[in-house]
């Protein structure tokens, strides 16, 4: 079970300057990606000249929230050698690049003296926090949002710091 896209959708397509995402898992198990996480593992690859075939809402969405003059930013911080998850995300990572998204992975090792907040978060205008609470075995659980001020303050002091030392995905190989 995840977050619907329609709700997450509203949310930000009402932000107005800059939707900024850390994630710090080195596997998800959402239902959304398992089928896709499959057929990566048998050798499947999404081909970058077409477009047709790897197309999304969330692509659409992100598309439109960027041409409005919203500046998206992901960060991911990974363990290396990375994952078969994370090997399986930044195959497939060109297709945020392409719908706006800016992307930068920072390796785990060069994050160790940075302080992180204990859940993948989003920040909206810098002012809205929206955890990612996902279990054990990386499947969603719940979100929880906050305006607390200094709860703000802290996640986009956290995504800055990893922004900072982050690699740009064009750059960072697996």
């Amino acid at each position: 079970m995840s977050q619907s896209l329609t709700d997450f959708s509203d949310l930000i397509r009402s932000v107005r300057e800059s939707a900024v995402h850390l994630e710090m898992r080195d596997g998800y198990g959402v239902d959304n990606e398992i089928e896709g996480f499959a057929a990566w593992k048998q050798g499947h690859r999404l081909n970058p000249d077409d477009r047709g075939s790897w197309w999304r809402p969330w692509l659409d969405l992100v598309q439109e929230v960027t041409a409005k003059g919203v500046v998206i930013r992901r960060a991911r911080i990974v363990s290396e050698p990375v994952s078969d998850y994370i090997a399986f995300e930044h195959s497939g990572t060109f297709t945020n690049v392409a719908a706006g998204e800016q992307i930068r992975w920072l390796p785990r090792r060069s994050a160790s003296d940075l302080a992180l907040p204990g859940n993948d978060f989003w920040l909206f205008d810098g002012r809205l926090v929206q955890f990612n609470v996902f279990d054990g075995v990386g499947r969603w659980v719940h979100t929880d949002q906050t305006e607390d001020a200094a709860v703000a303050k802290l996640c986009a002091s956290a995504f800055e710091a990893v922004w900072e030392r982050g690699i740009p995905h064009e750059k960072y190989t697996v």
